[in-house]
């Protein structure tokens, strides 16, 4: 008996692959089986037509499902071999808990199923949990693999009939779908204040539009958490919902009912809110209009979302209008994931709660992206994206573990040349956060039985991502390597675009560790591999008072007259009047708390300040950077309506350091409107890193430059960085963010190489 087996490797489980294969199968009149085993997916088919077979592996690639990956094809052929016989094709259950295949994100709710949804004949109209193989939650809902209902949050609700015939129809879109059910033996949802339940069902959706309707604040539990919800073209609302979160000026998502909301959008921008992942994504403020202005304030992009799950659709429908989706968090604290935690952490916040009974078992921010000028841009990556993985060229045989950073801390399972990175966490210094991180190690270790093999860390010691790596290290009895900050940075995109040449890497962000201690954030690079070395870049500044100088931009002001401005006294005296700037000049002088870094981020935040356009205290991260950049947007320069650019505003290269006390100087001395000198920095910073950058590459013979770090997410900046050096090759990020969010990816990889 001749036979052929194929080995498929993918994502191939929980998306109706097998009976995609069986209809294919049966289409062209094949026999045989499928059945997933631990090696992925397997085929057989037992005395194929030649022209069958074909047709069948061209169908087989072209034609899968919606959220279906093969990433690898094995055929072999088998002869004489003691095979069943088959008079048709089925689908062979097996019960191995092994799984070599990929694990899906969350998906949003396609088009089928939001038919059904709105569809009166349907019998899962206005069922807010509708799914299909097609889409619905998968990560979020995990306990363990294999995934089958009851390791999922689905194990407490048992199919009925209706339902568990289409579970078990391979000709069925439902067939094998995890999440499925309907009203009748599914999850529910209910509107509640504090203490009592109000309404359930079609009830509570309603009286929910209704309270929005009338300015109120409403938790909504989603797939990934909780989002707080008000009433985006209702500035009262809006304003309401700043105080409560003490959120004064950061920016605020924004979910609308359909694309019918937004004006001149291209066409990568509609692929992306209308695709399965279902980002918030950025858009500038002329296409998102009618909203409150208190949405978004001092900036020129609104973060915009359509629904993803059937609850939004039906929520959005019903009351027709925009509305603010924020992440139900108090300041400082990751989201909450449960109804208990919701009413208890959010009573401040939240005048009512609509919840469900569907756990969350993980939790999935939203996923935030930009098209930008040289294409997808990622700055969180979280909800629809992970955890996914990521194909490198590269030659590794361990398992490693790279635990990433504290600020949006995410981490990796390299596995072979597979990379797996984690959702965005957060921020590690607040302890909830740090629970999440280590239940999230616990997982990801069961899912993938990912055994560390090597574990890589950031190199500064103080980290808490740093610590729990050394500890697990010690406990597994593996080694641990310490990694630059600002070398996986450059190495994360490096790995994105599978480049693997000696480069010159620019890497700009707020604070990491580099060599000998000092702190880095403004670098210039050579990279290859494992290997590092400091070519220069911004000098080292006093951070006066440490950590408190990020939040506090007077502080870096004044820190950089002092070391870089002759008459900086006068110029503090008029721009510091009502703050303690003398004794803080004089802990500067004495380097009391002051450790020097190179920070870009703390430049941008002096400037900003030194513009006016920063206050005293800054309410989040990357406030004054935000907003400078904005400023600097709408400038005639920017706009292209000034012709060529000739500042007397410069940052020359200077013994391989950008000299910073020219900048200050001729940047004071500038008379232009705000929104020009603004500019004049951006431009002065960037064509000071070109020349950097190009004398370097030119002396290492080096073809390609690369830029990471989050202030490299400053459109600006980066769009006249790669102006300036158009005779390289110029990599940023695309799927990864270029801040802390990718570095876990950069790490992982060094560690490869060592």
């Amino acid at each position: 008996m001749n036979a052929i087996e194929l080995r498929i490797k993918g994502k191939v489980q929980g998306v109706g692959f097998r009976p995609f294969v069986w209809l294919l199968a049966n289409k062209y009149g094949l026999k045989g089986d499928v059945n997933n085993d631990g090696k992925g997916v397997l085929i057989r088919f037992v005395e194929p037509d030649d022209k069958a077979l074909q047709q069948f592996l061209s169908d087989l690639q072209t034609k899968l499902p919606p959220l279906a990956l093969i990433t690898d094809i094995q055929q072999q052929k088998k002869h004489g071999e003691n095979l069943p016989h088959f008079s048709e094709f089925i689908i062979r259950e097996s019960g191995n808990n092994k799984m070599d295949t990929q694990i899906i994100p969350d998906a949003a709710t396609c088009p089928a199923c939001v038919e059904e949804l709105f569809n009166p004949q349907n019998r899962r109209y206005h069922y807010p949990f509708i799914n299909c193989t097609h889409c619905g939650p998968r990560f979020t809902i995990i306990k363990k693999i294999p995934y089958d209902r009851q390791n999922t949050a689905m194990a407490d609700f048992p199919l009925c009939p209706e339902c568990e015939q289409e579970y078990k129809d391979p000709s069925n879109r439902r067939f094998h779908a995890q999440p499925n059910a309907c009203a009748v033996c599914g999850p529910h949802i209910w509107l509640q204040d504090r203490h009592h339940q109000l309404a359930i069902h079609e009830m509570a959706l309603k009286q929910t539009a209704l309270l929005l309707q009338d300015g109120k604040i409403i938790a909504i539990k989603g797939i990934g958490g909780f989002h707080l919800a008000c009433d985006a073209r209702n500035e009262a609302a809006v304003k309401l919902l700043r105080e409560r979160k003490h959120r004064p000026t950061k920016p605020l998502a924004v979910m609308i009912p359909n694309l019918d909301s937004l004006n001149d959008l291209n066409g990568l921008e509609i692929q992306l809110l209308t695709s399965t992942t279902a980002p918030i994504v950025l858009l500038a403020k002329h296409k998102v209009p009618s909203l409150a202005p208190n949405i978004a304030p001092k900036l020129n992009e609104i973060g915009v979302m359509l629904p993803s799950n059937p609850l939004q659709h039906l929520l959005l429908r019903e009351v027709n209008t925009p509305l603010v989706m924020t992440s139900a968090n108090s300041s400082g604290y990751p989201p909450v994931l449960d109804n208990e935690s919701a009413v208890e952490k959010l009573a401040d916040l939240a005048d009512a709660y609509l919840c469900h009974n569907r756990d969350i078992l993980q939790r999935a921010d939203d996923s935030l992206v930009r098209v930008a000028f040289d294409g997808l841009e990622t700055l969180r990556r979280a909800r629809g994206y992970v955890p996914d993985e990521t194909p490198l060229t590269i030659t590794n045989q361990r398992n490693i573990l790279a635990l990433g950073a504290d600020l949006k801390n995410t981490f990796c399972l390299l596995k072979q040349n597979q990379a797996i990175v984690t959702q965005h966490i957060g921020d590690t210094t607040n302890e909830w956060v740090q629970q999440q991180l280590e239940t999230n190690l616990s997982l990801f270790s069961q899912i993938y039985q990912f055994k560390p093999e090597r574990i890589a860390v950031d190199a500064h010691q103080g980290y808490f991502s740093s610590k729990i790596g050394k500890n697990l290290a010690k406990q597994g009895n593996v080694p641990y390597v310490k990694i630059l900050h600002h070398h996986a940075h450059i190495v994360a995109v490096l790995a994105e675009h599978h480049c693997y040449e000696k480069v010159i890497g620019i890497a700009l962000d707020g604070i990491g560790m580099g060599e000998n201690g000092q702190f880095w954030g403004g670098e210039c690079l050579l990279v290859e591999g494992k290997n590092c070395q400091h070519l220069g870049g911004l000098p080292p500044v006093a951070l006066p008072g440490g950590d408190i100088a990020a939040t506090q931009p007077w502080r870096n002001w004044l820190a950089h007259l002092q070391q870089f401005v002759p008459n900086w006294r006068n110029i503090a005296t008029k721009t510091c009047q009502n703050l303690p700037w003398e004794p803080l000049a004089h802990a500067i002088s004495r380097r009391l708390n002051s450790p020097p870094v190179s920070s870009t981020g703390r430049l941008f935040d002096a400037v900003a300040y030194g513009l006016g356009i920063a206050g005293e205290k800054l309410s989040w991260e990357g406030e004054a950077a935000c907003h400078l950049e904005a400023l600097a947007e709408q400038s005639s320069f920017a706009k292209g309506e000034r012709g060529a650019v000739n500042f007397s505003v410069k940052m020359p290269v200077k013994e391989n350091q950008l000299d910073l006390a020219v900048f200050w100087q001729t940047w004071l001395a500038y008379e232009g409107t705000p929104a020009e000198k603004a500019f004049a920095f951006h431009y002065a910073l960037a064509k000071g890193f070109s020349d950097l950058a190009r004398q370097h590459a030119q002396h290492h013979n080096c073809r390609t430059i690369v830029l990471s770090g989050g202030v490299i997410h400053n459109q600006l900046l980066r769009r006249l960085l790669k102006e300036n050096l158009t005779e390289f090759t110029l990599l940023s990020a695309h799927q990864y963010p270029m801040g802390d969010g990718g570095l876990s990816l950069g790490q992982a990889v060094i560690a490869a190489y060592l």
